[in-house]
């Protein structure tokens, strides 16, 4: 089910629809309620893709593991 979140950055409101399991990962990184920074969400998009590279990185650990086939 999509859902429509609003996040206000630099003073303008951004609008985005997204898949109800995203909403609570999204509301983490980036508060509904108040004005953030270009700054604010640059860092919050390097730790997300700091977040991504190591669980990909741990899968291609584990997947290297497993015997081929």
């Amino acid at each position: 089910m999509k859902k429509k979140l609003t996040f206000h950055i630099n003073n303008m409101a951004y609008s985005i629809n997204v898949d109800s399991e995203l909403e609570d990962d999204l509301k983490n990184f980036l508060p509904q309620n108040q004005n953030v920074t270009t700054q604010e969400l640059l860092l919050a998009y390097i730790k997300k893709t700091q977040e991504f590279a190591r669980f990909k990185k741990e899968i291609e650990d584990i997947s290297n593991k497993l015997p081929s086939i």
